[in-house]
């Protein structure tokens, strides 16, 4: 099919309208080219009995009645190969590093297939990420779909980097490797992340896909989709254990807003598109671990909360499609503390899959449910001191006030670099939870107490 048409009606923003002489595809890639020679690329996102709405790639500039439209007759398609690793790609696919296209070994479209609920298997292996917050109260696990909640101006990014570099499965000798998609960032967020890359190594076992804000909107809805395919390529081809990165969601969303007031569809909520909840399933379902293959794709999506408003339709649709959340917390960022992650509203709906002995360790259920409890009433303490003081308090609410504090302090608090293995955060909880009386431990059962405690270790 690479007949010619030049029944272009509309231009209307990243938008092309021309009259339907052929019966095309939904998804269909197209390729228009322009008066001047060039050929820019599109693909086809409505179609109707007379008309078909393509969306196009590079922005419409240039594009006028005369130029010709080529319907391929295929999908978009991504060239995948294991040499993707160590690359650093655009939101399409182009490489940015300077280095040769990937000479593929397969073309794969990029919209990916179905999996099938049959032939998943529960997610129930402990990715260790280093950072206390995550490892310790809310706890990935491999074929999760675990998002970050953050806001404007947290150090979401710095947080993204960081997992990048020191996730990990404890023990296990399977190949590990990273897919890092940053959409809609500026040149110097770009920047950033390629020298974070390079660096510190993990490039090494990475593929970084980077669509920068000054590149068309429509690109921005394909990287996630090139992301998770080159992922599931990895995962499902060549047997590796994939962490997804995928930053950041709410401009992806945005792109997703763009694209439906340029088709005139009537708003859902705050404008964003009807089917919006249904686009994101189609990303974070992309997770999971099959039966009877050894390869896995654990996600990990950041998005920003507008105005930090969790009840926000992006984070709001994604807590109902994911298995939880991290929730970055401008207050402890304002203490200077890093990462400022609050796990009183974070949440891993897997984590007691994924724990436990032969896992991480007997104790870590226990442990996690004290330092929560505990750490809970403590920041309830600080809002009752505001109003009558600390010294209205009895001793028990002191030391509870006082473990808020160095839960904070110790737990929460650790450098960029820090890369502490379960075993360091297990051990920093009861160097925390130590400073509180036995009596108070009662989450806790007496063997581990028995066993852990640093006042019964030392006898």
């Amino acid at each position: 099919m690479t007949k010619e048409y030049k029944t272009i009606t509309e231009i209307s923003g990243p938008l092309v309208f021309l009259e339907k002489t052929e019966p095309v595809g939904y998804g269909e890639l197209v390729l228009i080219n322009l008066p001047d020679g060039t050929t820019k690329r599109g693909q086809v996102l409505d179609t109707s009995a007379d008309l078909v709405a393509v969306q196009v790639f590079e922005g419409t500039g240039g594009l006028n009645e005369e130029s010709g439209v080529v319907f391929t007759g295929e999908t978009i398609k991504l060239p995948v190969s294991k040499d993707m690793l160590g690359r650093i790609l655009s939101g399409s696919g182009e490489p940015l590093d300077g280095g040769p296209r990937i000479i593929p070994e397969d073309r794969v479209d990029v919209n990916g297939a179905s999996m099938n609920p049959y032939s998943r298997m529960p997610p129930e292996d402990f990715i260790q990420t280093g950072i206390s917050t995550i490892d310790g109260t809310n706890t990935l696990v491999r074929g999760q779909k675990l998002p970050i909640f953050s806001g404007s101006g947290l150090p979401h990014n710095e947080i993204a980097l960081q997992i990048a570099r020191q996730a990990k499965v404890p023990g296990s000798t399977e190949e590990f490797a990273v897919v890092f998609a940053a959409m809609g960032i500026t040149s110097e967020e770009a920047q950033y992340f390629m020298e974070d890359f390079e660096k510190t190594g993990a490039l090494e076992r990475a593929v970084v896909f980077l669509n920068l804000a000054d590149d068309p909107a429509v690109e921005r809805l394909i990287t996630p989709r090139m992301a998770l395919t080159a992922a599931e390529y990895l995962a499902y081809e060549h047997d590796m254990h994939v962490l997804v990165i995928l930053t950041d969601i709410t401009n992806y969303c945005e792109a997703l807003r763009q694209m439906g007031a340029a088709r005139e569809e009537v708003p859902g909520r705050r404008g964003y598109p009807g089917y919006m909840y249904t686009d994101l399933a189609s990303l974070y379902e992309r997770a999971g671990v099959i039966k009877g293959r050894k390869g896995s794709v654990t996600q990990f999506s950041i998005l920003t909360m507008p105005g930090d408003d969790i009840t926000h339709p992006i984070p709001d649709l994604s807590g109902y499609i994911t298995e939880g959340q991290i929730v970055v917390s401008r207050e402890l960022h304002r203490k200077g503390i890093y990462p400022p992650i609050n796990v009183l509203p974070s949440l891993s709906r897997l984590m007691n899959s994924g724990i436990g002995a032969g896992k991480t360790r007997d104790d870590h259920k226990a442990v996690s449910d004290q330092m929560y409890a505990a750490y809970a009433e403590g920041r309830d303490l600080r809002g009752l001191v505001a109003i009558v003081g600390k010294e209205a308090l009895s001793e028990r609410d002191q030391r509870i006030l006082e473990f808020a504090d160095l839960f904070e302090d110790r737990f929460v608090r650790q450098g960029r670099d820090e890369d502490r293995t379960i075993e360091d955060t297990l051990n920093v909880s009861w160097s925390i939870l130590s400073e509180l009386p036995e009596a108070l431990l009662t989450r806790v059962d007496n063997k581990y107490i028995e066993k852990y405690h640093p006042a019964h270790k030392s006898k």
